[in-house]
C-alpha cells in the first residue's frame, strides 16, 4: 500500500472524477497509471515511431516489391564485381 500526496486542486479533481465515474479514488488513479503506461509503451514501439512515414513514399509505378530476390542478387553481384576490379 502506498500513500500519495496531492495538492488541493489535484485532490478536488480526483474526487470529482471518482464521483462522476462511480469509482473510488484509488480506481481512478490505477486507471490513469495504466493508461499512461500503455501510451508510453505505444510511443516507444517501432511502429509508433515510424507511423508518420508509413505510406508516404511513391515509387512512381516502379513496382519495387516485385521480383526482389533477383534485384538483390544482381545488386550484390554488381558490388562484388566492383570490389574485384579495385
Amino acid at each position: 500500500m502506498a500513500t500519495v500526496r496531492l495538492d488541493v486542486s489535484t485532490e478536488t479533481t480526483l474526487k470529482r472524477l471518482a464521483a462522476r465515474r462511480g469509482q473510488t479514488k484509488s480506481d481512478v488513479i490505477r486507471d490513469a497509471i495504466a493508461r499512461l503506461a500503455k501510451e508510453e509503451t505505444e510511443q516507444h514501439s517501432a511502429y509508433h515511431r515510424l507511423r508518420p512515414f508509413v505510406g508516404i513514399v511513391d515509387s512512381g509505378g516502379q513496382q519495387l516489391s516485385t521480383d526482389t530476390g533477383r534485384k538483390v542478387r544482381e545488386l550484390l553481384e554488381a558490388r562484388q564485381r566492383a570490389r574485384r576490379t579495385r
